[in-house]
């Protein structure tokens, strides 16, 4: 991650489009919002049950430890969320150690559409989206392990997709009114630089996806372009875990989805579902004004995405953890009421913008 200037040109074209969803209940939240168990976010590497505790070992790209890493997200997919539609997007790059070989980089995405969508083909549904990187930095002195950066994140975005997928079949039903918008969670490899971040010692699984996805045309007459034009919402996770973040909101044209995540974790609190103490909110951005707003930014796996024009939710503490790019971001480093809290503060807002509140009136 690096500071970064936005420009004007592409700051004015990020133009908000405030979903037409409506505010979930407290019963509804009380109803949805489960505790995650002991088992979820397990630190044991050995505990292939656990959704966390696999993913906290070295994740370098073109090791062992990033096959191990994909190993377990493929697992989770299959038995949990079969039927989510995986998909790889891969490329290969070579990087300032490799001597002018290429490494390989593996995009995971789990994509779950609307029963109306899918059978109307590609490129006819907008698609929440969220993001972490699942690779970890190569540092010498040790293994790094990265909990933070990103094992954590990637941990919540399965907890989240496990727990939407137990709301869904009852949200979208077997329904074909062409309503509503699907999800998808984007595990993103080679976000780390390998020597000092650059244009190209950085974002190489973003880079490649989003000039992939940019090229891939839909047939004529679907709602879409390509991949990019379905994203309603980019949501990236990245650096969280450790205790009293603070999450400032980034940029203006989503601060509306900002100020929602920030009522819901607001709401939450109040409700004692979540269970972290902290000195502030996670997000305690919510009154902030137009013009308050700044042209810096954090240089993040978002970039590739924004710069063709992909809202963007980045959810990244500022200032960064104590641990950040170094040994100590490890399980032991973790908060994980933090951990937690984020996984339920996600989930909740997931639910709100899929509409969920509307599950009351088919329940009565």
């Amino acid at each position: 991650m690096r500071l970064q200037a936005l420009s004007i040109p592409l700051l004015l074209s990020l133009l908000s489009s405030s979903t037409a969803y409506t505010q979930i209940s407290d019963d509804l939240l009380k109803t949805l919002i489960p505790n995650p168990s002991d088992t979820d976010f397990d630190l044991s590497p050995s505990n292939a049950d656990s959704l966390l505790g696999p993913l906290l070992i070295t994740r370098v790209p073109g090791t062992p430890g990033q096959r191990a890493a994909q190993e377990h997200f493929t697992r989770f997919a299959t038995k949990h969320i079969p039927e989510w539609k995986l998909s790889w997007q891969n490329s290969s790059s070579p990087t300032p150690l490799s001597k002018g070989n290429p490494v390989p980089f593996h995009n995971i995405i789990l994509r779950r559409e609307p029963p109306w969508a899918r059978k109307r083909g590609e490129g006819n549904v907008g698609l929440l989206t969220l993001a972490a990187h699942y690779d970890s930095k190569m540092i010498q002195g040790g293994d790094f392990i990265g909990a933070t950066d990103s094992a954590a994140p990637c941990a919540v975005l399965m907890w989240v997709a496990r727990e939407l997928e137990k709301v869904l079949g009852r949200l979208w039903g077997d329904g074909e009114d062409g309503t509503g918008e699907g999800v998808q969670i984007l595990l993103l490899d080679g976000e780390e630089a390998f020597v000092s971040w650059t244009d190209t010692d950085s974002l190489y699984g973003s880079r490649a996806l989003a000039a992939a996805w940019e090229n891939t045309t839909y047939p004529a007459l679907s709602t879409f372009r390509n991949p990019l034009r379905q994203i309603s919402l980019f949501v990236l996770l990245d650096l969280l875990g450790s205790p009293n973040p603070n999450v400032p909101s980034y940029f203006q044209t989503t601060h509306w989805a900002y100020q929602r995540m920030a009522t819901l974790e607001g709401r939450l609190r109040g409700l004692g579902l979540l269970e972290s103490k902290p000195m502030h909110p996670f997000l305690p951005d919510g009154a902030k004004m137009a013009t308050e707003f700044t042209r810096a930014f954090i240089g993040d796996d978002h970039e590739p995405f924004m710069k063709r024009g992909a809202p963007v939710l980045h959810l990244i503490p500022s200032p960064f953890p104590e641990v950040w790019h170094r040994l100590e971001d490890d399980g032991a480093h973790l908060d994980m009421a933090t951990v937690r809290d984020w996984a339920r503060i996600t989930l909740a807002f997931v639910l709100e913008w899929l509409d969920a509140g509307k599950l009351e009136k088919i329940q009565t």
